[in-house]
C-alpha cells in the first residue's frame, strides 16, 4: 500500500505538470503513454512484437503527430490506412495469427491512443487548463470514494465475476462523490469559468456520467485480462502495474466528458 500511495503522489505531480503545460507537452506525453498502454495489450494477445503490432505503433504515433500539427484533414484515412496494412500482415502471413489477434491489433488503436487523447483535445478547449482536471475527479477521485463508500456500506457484488471487492452502494458512492466534488470545484473557479450555476450543475451531472463511464472501463480492461489470464498488465508503476492497469478507467471517461463538456459548451 505505501508504495502504491508514494506511486500515486508521483502520478499526480506528472499529471498536474502536463494538465498545466499542456500543448506539445501533453500531446507527446500521451502519445508516449499511448504506444506503452498498446504495447501491454499487445503482449497480452502475444503479438506485441508482430509486424502487425508495429504497424499500430507507428499509427500511434503519426496520430499524435497529426493531432498536434493537423496535416491531414482526414483522420479516416489513417485509420484506413492501419486496417489495410494489418489484414495485409493477417493473410501473407496465414495461419501465424488467428483472427482475435488481427482484431485485437487494430481495435487497441482506438481503445489506447485515439481514447486517451481526448485528455489534450479538453485540455485544448476554452479554459481547459483548469477543466481537464474534471477526469482526474472523474476517474480517480471516483475510485477514492467508491471504496470507502464500499467498505462503509457494502453488500451486494456489482461484478463478482470480474472485480470480487466492487459494491453496488460503493459505485452509488463513488457517483455521488463525483458529483459533489465536481460541483464543488466548479463552483470554486466559478468566476474563472464564466459559467452559470445551472452550467455548473449540468457539468457536475456530466461528471457524475463520466464516473459510472470510469467503472466500466475498470471492468472492462479486468475482463480482458481475465480472458487471458493475466493479473496485470505490466509493472511499470510500482504498486500500480502496468499503464492500463492505471489508466483503464481514464480511457473511458476522457472521450465522454469531453464531447459532453462541448456540448454544454455549445448549447447551454
Amino acid at each position: 500500500m505505501r508504495t502504491r500511495v508514494i506511486s500515486g503522489i508521483f502520478l499526480f505531480i506528472a499529471a498536474a505538470a502536463l494538465f498545466y503545460f499542456g500543448g506539445p507537452w501533453m500531446c507527446a506525453a500521451l502519445g508516449i503513454i499511448s504506444v506503452i498502454g498498446l504495447f501491454e495489450l499487445y503482449r497480452v494477445v502475444g503479438i506485441e512484437k508482430s509486424m502487425m503490432a508495429y504497424f499500430g505503433y507507428t499509427a500511434s504515433v503519426l496520430y499524435y503527430i497529426n493531432l498536434y500539427f493537423n496535416l491531414i484533414a482526414y483522420e479516416q484515412f489513417l485509420w484506413t490506412l492501419l486496417l489495410i496494412m494489418i489484414l495485409m500482415v493477417y493473410v501473407f502471413k496465414f495461419p501465424k495469427y488467428d483472427a482475435s489477434q488481427m482484431m485485437t491489433a487494430y481495435f487497441g488503436f482506438f481503445y489506447v491512443p485515439v481514447m486517451l487523447s481526448h485528455i489534450y483535445l479538453l485540455r485544448e478547449l476554452h479554459n481547459g487548463i483548469y477543466l481537464v482536471w474534471i477526469i482526474i475527479i472523474c476517474s480517480w477521485a471516483c475510485d477514492t470514494c467508491a471504496y470507502f463508500a464500499g467498505r462503509l456500506l457494502g453488500k451486494r457484488k456489482m461484478a463478482p465475476e470480474l472485480s470480487p471487492k466492487k459494491t453496488v452502494e460503493g459505485a452509488i458512492g463513488g457517483l455521488l462523490g463525483v458529483f459533489i466534488l465536481t460541483f464543488i470545484y466548479c463552483f470554486i473557479i466559478r468566476n474563472v469559468l464564466g459559467v452559470s450555476h445551472l452550467r455548473i450543475a449540468l457539468i457536475a451531472g456530466a461528471a457524475m456520467l463520466c464516473g459510472l463511464a470510469s467503472m466500466i472501463g475498470d471492468l472492462a480492461a479486468s475482463a480482458i485480462k481475465r480472458g487471458y489470464n493475466v493479473k496485470d498488465y505490466g509493472n511499470l508503476i510500482p504498486g500500480h502495474g502496468g499503464i492500463l492497469d492505471r489508466f483503464d478507467s481514464v480511457i473511458m471517461t476522457a472521450p465522454i466528458l469531453y464531447y459532453l463538456i462541448l456540448f454544454i459548451i455549445k448549447n447551454v
